[in-house]
């Protein structure tokens, strides 16, 4: 393709979905806009520590393919951008986006972050999940692409309080700028491609009342101990608890937290069986004597190697899995312990077993991209024929991929961000 005359294409998002569109696309000689919210690419996989079913390093995976995303000369990647217009038809899209200042000139900042050690505002840390903290200006995480700091201007003293300015006193390449202002950008493209991820069902009033969840301090997120787990992690992958930080004897996973739930989100989120699978072998691996339960409604093993990989949870580390979901759970002020009440349903026993962590599988939605698209009642994108034209939008043009227009895994998103590239190619082969 590279000798004919393309337009180029948009991809919004730039996670693992919008990394592997934007490549596929590049590599074929197509110009890509890879517009991405956040002050870095990468998503919510750069949050992860492995990978299901085979235990891989997930930036082991990830990073090469960010690395490529800014050294291919057919990308040209906007981040810390919001699209705020998308008009017009396949073939002539007209995109306007935002690009918001990071007070930081990316062409001078050498990503050293001695202005870092300066900054004397501390801010729960993102990456993290609010776990550790971050200054008011930082690098997302240490293979941010671009790897250039942020100003983050609500936390900044200089913006909020007319105070400081140290990070422009101590930076070395004389890179700060508090005179940025946010700035238009106007793109012209034959076809756009959405891949702006998830967000966990946050429901701060079930989760507390229910589960306990930001009331009792050892009960987690499944992506908060995903980040406890990983070496890059606050705790540097020691696994402790958060009221005395001590080593947990005993563990809990509880399932469908937020899914499966006519009250709050009937769909299920299909990644949460193997993703907890995964952490109570990791749990396992970093803790040899520690007990692992896991509290499921059903095991949804369907992708390859997922039953092995559910078997061997079971067989070789020892993880007992209950079938049941818990009704509540009380907390022992004495100890901070958690008293986890159920139903086994195999058994028909109503139980109360104690636990020193309990780990919740929250449930996901997608992150929506404003009205751009339509949604449907489910709450993801509509597709045009979910059988026959699994990633395209009701819009000619248009693409979806990733968890944008259902739950799945990554494998799965990066097969869709493939297919959607392919589909935009030939629309900008022959506009």
């Amino acid at each position: 393709m590279g000798g004919r005359n393309m337009k180029p294409v948009a991809v919004i998002g730039g996670g693992i979905a919008g990394i592997q569109a934007a490549l596929d696309l590049a590599n074929q000689g197509i110009k890509v806009y890879l517009i991405e919210r956040t002050p870095s690419i990468g998503g919510r996989m750069a949050q992860l520590d492995k990978t299901f079913p085979t235990l891989d390093c997930s930036m082991c995976i990830l990073t090469p393919r960010m690395v490529e995303v800014a050294r291919n000369k057919n990308i040209e990647l906007l981040t810390y951008c919001d699209l705020i217009d998308l008009k017009g038809s396949v073939g002539n899209f007209k995109l306007k986006v935002r690009k918001k200042p990071r007070y930081v000139d990316v062409d001078k900042c050498t990503g050293c972050m001695v202005c870092s050690k300066y900054c004397p505002s501390k801010v729960p840390d993102e990456y993290n999940e609010g776990m550790s903290e971050r200054k008011a200006i930082y690098i997302p995480f240490p293979q941010s692409v671009p790897l250039k700091a942020t100003i983050d201007a609500e936390h900044c003293l200089w913006f909020q309080k007319g105070i400081c300015r140290n990070c422009e006193k101590f930076c070395p390449a004389k890179a700060i700028n508090y005179d940025q202002k946010p700035e238009d950008i106007e793109l012209d493209v034959a076809a756009v491609i959405f891949a702006t991820g998830y967000e966990l069902i946050m429901d701060a009033e079930f989760l507390r009342e229910q589960y306990g969840y930001s009331r009792y301090a050892n009960v987690y997120t499944n992506l908060e101990y995903e980040r406890i787990v990983s070496a890059t992690g606050p705790t540097g992958g020691e696994i402790i608890r958060r009221s005395d930080k001590a080593h947990p004897k005993r563990i809990a996973f509880i399932q469908c937290v937020c899914s499966r739930d006519a009250r709050i989100n009937p769909n299920c989120s299909s990644i949460c069986c193997m993703a907890s699978v995964k952490e109570a072998i990791l749990t396992k691996e970093h803790m040899h004597d520690v007990d692992v339960t896991v509290f499921y409604m059903d095991v949804r093993a369907f992708g390859k190697g997922y039953q092995e990989f559910y078997d061997r949870a079971k067989q070789e580390f020892g993880i007992r899995f209950v079938r049941s979901k818990p009704a509540k759970i009380v907390e022992d002020p004495s100890t901070k312990n958690l008293i986890v009440y159920y139903e086994d349903t195999q058994s028909s026993k109503f139980v109360k077993e104690e636990f020193d962590m309990v780990v919740l599988a929250v449930g996901v939605r997608p992150v929506k991209p404003d009205s751009f698209i339509p949604m449907s009642e489910d709450s993801f994108a509509q597709l045009k024929d979910p059988i026959m034209e699994p990633v395209s939008s009701p819009i000619p043009g248009i693409f979806v991929v990733g968890m944008l227009s259902g739950p799945k895994d990554i494998p799965d998103s990066v097969v869709q961000a493939s297919a959607a590239a392919m589909k935009a190619s030939l629309i900008a082969v022959s506009h």
